[in-house]
């Protein structure tokens, strides 16, 4: 597919460096260079090559153990007429970038990750799968969840609990996102006023972390009486994410807090049974969520933020990386296509009902959307 592309746009070459790019397009994640033209492709490994030779489902005759830039572009690169080379150039160091221009010379260089991330977002049957593997391992986590919430329990023993569950039942324990330092500890995770309180390091409910090196995840605060908790820890098996949000209650809900969830829940399902569909916009969809919560009377409290901020994302696709095209940003025009993986994200902060979130990774049909997140989506009480 991608080969595809780089004819039809009149690239000459593409040269690809990270891990999970060649992972999609070879089976592998040892570390290497893919190189490729609208005829050709080599796979050129730095190291462990007996895992690559297990892992690829390309020919093992396009395998080549290489690890100097300089002869990947001496015996690939140097005779090609077409100078416009297309590199991942939203993930590149300043230092590589150097480096390749150091080779490259002549050289036009073109940022090919759009075209990836397009490219990625339509999943096939085996993807699917795999997010539905994770999908199962969330819920295994939410099980475990449901067996030792209570008032006294601290975040940080709630969070483990379910990380265990969650490498049980198959979850690799890394997550991969497409930006340079990201961290996030195991994931969004927190109750009480520490979900009003959102880091900057995910444009989300965060949780406070325990200490200002990783300022998300679990604390080690102690859970109150009567207070909500959201747990937003993803899985990921073989490669692939699923996306996945529980609200609970240490204790017994208050009704605000109830009617509350009920809207949120309400608008959920219809953005998933009604509103996602192929062809709609990110947008439309954004804006539909917004309009239906008009018809609850939680509005204020929807996607709320703190400061009178308001979230402007209600979802994203998920895949190899756990933020992927398309965005459901309000300004989106990117369309919804058959066999997207989306997480629909949406959450309530009130001051009476506290601060409620509701997740799930969802597959985009022709006809019908399914949910792969299959843990029950009601708001769980532990009384």
């Amino acid at each position: 597919m991608l080969q595809k592309h780089l004819e039809e746009n009149d690239f000459g070459s593409a040269l690809l460096a990270y891990s999970r790019d060649i992972l999609y397009y070879t089976g592998t994640a040892q570390p290497g260079f893919l190189a490729i033209t609208p005829y050709d492709y080599i796979l050129f490994i730095k190291s462990g090559m007996n895992y690559v030779l297990n892992d690829v489902f390309i020919d093992s005759s396009e395998l080549v153990e290489e690890r100097k830039l300089s002869s990947i572009y001496d015996s690939f690169f140097s005779d090609l007429n077409n100078k416009k080379i297309g590199l991942e150039l939203d993930i590149l160091t300043a230092t590589e970038f150097i480096e390749f221009q150091s080779l490259f010379k002549n050289f036009e260089f073109e940022n090919i990750s759009p075209a990836i991330l397009s490219q990625r977002a339509v999943k096939d049957f085996f993807e699917t799968e795999q997010i539905r593997k994770a999908g199962l391992a969330n819920k295994k986590g939410y099980e475990a969840a449901c067996g030792i919430i209570k008032p006294g329990l601290t975040e940080l023993e709630l969070a483990a609990s379910v990380e265990y569950a969650h490498r049980l039942a198959g979850h690799e324990g890394s997550f991969f996102f497409r930006v340079r330092d990201f961290f996030m500890s195991t994931g969004p995770i927190g109750a009480g006023e520490h979900l009003k309180n959102n880091s900057g390091v995910l444009y989300s409910l965060t949780g406070t972390g325990q200490s200002a090196s990783v300022p998300i995840g679990p604390s080690k605060r102690t859970i109150k009486n009567g207070e909500t908790i959201i747990i937003d820890i993803p899985c990921h098996i073989n490669g692939y994410h699923s996306d996945h949000t529980r609200s609970f209650v240490a204790g017994k809900a208050k009704p605000e807090t109830r009617a509350c969830y009920d809207a949120l829940k309400q608008i959920s399902d219809f953005l998933i049974g009604e509103v996602i569909k192929p062809g709609i916009t990110c947008s439309d969809i954004y804006k539909a969520a917004i309009e239906r919560s008009r018809t609850t009377d939680f509005h204020e409290a929807f996607l709320k933020f703190g400061n009178g901020k308001i979230s402007l994302l209600a979802g994203h696709g998920v895949g190899i990386e756990l933020n992927e095209y398309p965005l459901i940003f309000a300004n989106s025009k990117q369309k919804i296509a058959e066999n997207n993986i989306l997480a629909v994200e949406l959450h309530m902060i009130d001051d009476k009902a506290e601060v409620l979130k509701l997740e799930d990774t969802i597959h985009v049909g022709k006809y019908n959307n399914e949910i792969l997140t299959v843990s029950p989506r009601e708001l769980f009480e532990s009384e």
